[in-house]
């Protein structure tokens, strides 16, 4: 398969993959694709570990990076050494008394006395996600992508300079119109069906007006979790796919077993957008969180990243319980397809196997 992003990174296959797990990520690349890891819930130091890890182990192969750097949020004008402190002050109690009572009902108790302190700001925030840029840059990374907003011109310029790509997601046409202005080399057009932070548009109507929109390749997101949804995307003028809920369930990922299960048996109507989890529209598995958090008795989500700090202890202790209908985390409707366990090599292979068997099929359809 050769397309302008095959082309750009070298690469076999124009199939990306956001993984938070460093496993999914060399094993895709390896497979011909290029894993791209999610940098957001590592600390500078973490995030060092996990890409000599990769360097390790991908074969030399090119691999990407994925950190969030809002172009709004919280707290944007306070200095880096009290950014924590004071956006703590600004969750309301009547929000953290809201959190706690809901852990109350469903039985989550408190964490152990010796548990780690957690983390409650994570990269949400350009003050912290530029560390994360840094360590990037210091590996031979190939792309470095940012999920929220245009990435800052001097964190791009940084990248070119370094002989790195950068992409960045788009929900409408404005939005992608704006990366490019900043210098993005490929837009990631991604519909209301993914996981994650997400807009309005479904990734059928979206794909082609972002297309047309820009002059950089596009990679087509959300609903792609099978070869022929990856023709469909390219057959809307993307020169690729980029996925991300169908690696949850593969051998090599690091998805609590929870939470992989209930991905297993979930159908593409139990996921809902919700700003329960950062602030921000995300779609998740739905679940009695998800449903607190809309209900008579709730107070409101917070704004990014105030909501994620409110609730980042609270889903730890969930985590750690029982109390799997309280268990929240991103996932697309394409969940309502992975219903079985399998490597990751064995997806990618059948991502193309489909795509081929797809393009046959209409191949036929249009012989004389």
């Amino acid at each position: 398969m050769r397309t302008r992003v095959t082309d750009m990174f070298g690469i076999e296959l124009p199939i990306f993959a956001f993984s938070h797990c460093r496993d999914v990520v060399a094993a895709v690349s390896r497979a011909g694709g290029m894993g791209v890891l999610g940098a957001l819930y590592f600390t500078p130091e973490e995030l060092e570990m996990e890409l000599k890890w990769i360097d390790d182990h991908v074969d030399g192969k090119p691999y990407g990076v994925d950190v969030v750097m809002p172009a709004s949020y919280e707290g944007a004008e306070f200095a880096p050494e009290e950014l924590v402190g004071r956006l703590q002050s600004m969750i309301p109690d009547g929000h953290r008394a809201f959190v706690e009572n809901l852990l109350a009902k469903h039985g989550v108790p408190d964490l152990s006395s010796d548990a780690d302190a957690g983390k409650v700001l994570l990269g949400w925030t350009d003050a912290t996600a530029r560390p994360q840029v840094e360590v990037a840059l210091r590996h031979p990374i190939a792309l470095l992508a940012n999920a929220l907003g245009p990435p800052p011109a001097d964190v791009v310029d940084l990248a070119h300079a370094h002989g790195v790509k950068v992409a960045a997601l788009a929900s409408t046409p404005r939005h992608a119109l704006k990366q490019v202005e900043v210098g993005v080399d490929v837009v990631v057009a991604q519909g209301t069906e993914a996981g994650g932070h997400t807009g309005e548009i479904s990734t059928m109507v979206l794909i082609p007006q972002v297309v047309d929109a820009v002059d950089v390749p596009v990679l087509a997101a959300g609903g792609i979790g099978n070869g022929r949804q990856m023709a469909a995307g390219m057959a809307l003028g993307a020169e690729g796919v980029w996925t991300g809920s169908l690696w949850l369930t593969v051998e090599e990922a690091d998805t609590p077993e929870m939470a992989k299960r209930r991905i297993l048996e979930a159908t593409s109507r139990d996921t809902v957008r919700s700003r329960s989890w950062t602030g921000k529209p995300a779609r998740l598995l739905k679940n009695e969180w998800t449903d607190a958090w809309e209900s008579e008795e709730s107070p409101g989500t917070l704004p990014m990243p105030l909501q994620f700090m409110l609730v980042s202890n609270a889903l730890r202790r969930i985590g750690r319980s029982d109390a799997s209908e309280l268990a929240t985390f991103p996932a697309g409707q394409v969940i309502g397809i992975t219903n079985q366990v399998r490597s990751t090599k064995d997806v990618v292979f059948g991502l193309v196997e489909e795509y081929g068997e797809a393009l046959d099929r209409l191949s036929r359809i249009t012989e004389d």
